[in-house]
């Protein structure tokens, strides 16, 4: 008599074990509430008789103790199970979410409320994206975790289109405060789902000296390979300049000559449908040389801010932020698959803490500095150093031999385990894998 395991394994694809379809739910759940409420959290300020800088402020209050608590969070996946971790940082985004939600439906949200409530939903993404990335790379193996990396991916930027414009939809029918709840409940059943997640292939963790110790241990797997800390650093400046040429830039290039805040969002969506493109490309593509053409397909990250210096058409914004959103995509999923495939499974939360941390840490001194640069140089003269800056820094990776050369493999690296749902199918010499996020 065939048993439910059995049939779960039939109905999916042999890559698709049990573990990761639970994550991948989650994250469409997670996706296309977060996605909206972002939204939300902006007007409920401007409904409460605030202005942008108290938006700003309300923004800044997330990413500050997000990056100040990355490290902790990747350490502590490590150490215990990671689900657990993520089940954790969902009900902390829950009830922060929850009260705010409380707070804009009665009228009564204060600035210094809003604030704290912020920064505690930053603190829950700080310990759950390491465990989530972690958890991710550990529930795949073998050639065609590229693929899952790319389905997973593509279902997140999915759900993140779907949800902002679902987001902005109620927003208008019922009001901020209601899209914030409906932000509270999705934290709550991707929780649930993390909840089932099965750990019993991961091997136990061996008593360690601690925190600190852990993430020493961390920073030499790290430092240690070349290709990681190059794109880790090239990246701390590229993310930089991107969000500062699209969050501060964009708008004003938008409202001066695109006609306003509608052509804009049309060229973000744009953005958004060529990550869903890059990951169905990903889905079939396997470049033998990971690292490579994924630092290749950086390079059109530079096109956004020449275009809005020049600045073109709507039109052909629109293109240029299609093909920037494919290309990106095919960097990350090249990202992943080197992580998943060159990092040993006990380390993969630090090292990616790490690698969140150099993403995230220089964001926000760039969005500060956006509007002296366009004091003192201009707005085209800054949007030009933008896509210079991208270029030279991705050429200058492309120089490091491990970012040229790093191939892909087929047997995993040692300490790496998988999904025990996963039929891991047979290897041919010769077959290829890829994946990424970005850096």
């Amino acid at each position: 008599m065939t048993s439910a395991a059995a049939v779960s394994r039939i109905r999916r694809p042999k890559w698709a074990g049990r573990n990761y379809s639970l994550l991948t739910a989650a994250a469409i759940v997670t996706n296309l509430g977060s996605q909206g409420a972002l939204i939300a959290s902006a007007f409920a300020v401007l409904q409460a008789g605030g202005d942008g800088g108290d938006v700003g402020l309300v923004a800044a209050a997330r990413t500050v103790p997000l990056v100040l608590f990355l490290l902790v969070g990747g350490a502590l996946a490590d150490r215990i199970p990671r689900h657990r971790v993520m089940v954790a940082a969902n009900s902390l985004n829950f009830l922060s979410q929850g009260a705010f939600a409380l707070l804009v439906l009665t009228g009564t949200p204060q600035l210094w409320q809003m604030l704290a409530l912020s920064a505690l939903g930053g603190v829950g993404q700080a310990f759950f994206g390491p465990a989530s990335e972690g958890m991710l790379m550990s529930s795949v193996e073998g050639e065609e975790a590229g693929r899952a990396f790319a389905l997973y991916r593509m279902a997140m930027q999915g759900a993140g289109i779907g949800g902002a414009a679902l987001g902005g939809a109620l927003i208008a029918a019922v009001g901020p405060g209601w899209v914030l709840a409906v932000d509270a409940a999705a934290f709550a059943v991707a929780g649930g789902l993390r909840a089932f997640i099965d750990v019993r292939h991961i091997p136990p963790r061996e008593p360690g000296g601690g925190i600190v110790a852990d993430l020493r241990d961390g920073w030499r797997e790290f430092i240690g390979r070349p290709w990681l800390w190059a794109i880790v650093a090239q990246f701390s400046i590229v993310n930089a300049v991107v969000v500062a040429a699209d969050a501060v830039y964009g708008p004003l290039v938008a409202r001066d000559h695109l006609g306003g805040p509608g052509p804009w969002g049309l060229a973000l969506a744009a953005f958004g449908a060529g990550t869903v493109g890059g990951a169905l490309v990903m889905m079939r593509w396997k470049p033998r040389r990971l690292l490579f053409v994924g630092s290749l397909c950086v390079f059109p990250l530079a096109l956004p801010s020449a275009a809005l210096a020049v600045p073109v058409p709507i039109g052909v914004l629109v293109a240029v932020m299609f093909v920037t959103g494919v290309s990106i995509e095919v960097f990350g999923v090249s990202w992943m698959t080197a992580m998943h495939q060159e990092i040993p499974e006990e380390k993969l939360s630090r090292v990616s803490a790490y690698d969140w941390l150099g993403s995230l840490a220089v964001v926000p001194l760039a969005t500060a500095l956006a509007g002296p640069a366009e004091s003192a140089f201009g707005r085209t003269s800054a949007l030009w150093g933008c896509a210079v800056v991208i270029v030279v820094l991705t050429a200058a990776v492309l120089t490091v031999p491990d970012v040229r050369n790093l191939t892909r493999r087929t047997a995993p690296v040692a300490g790496a385990t998988a999904d025990p749902d996963v039929v891991v199918p047979p290897v041919s010499a010769d077959a290829e894998r890829p994946l990424g996020g970005l850096g």
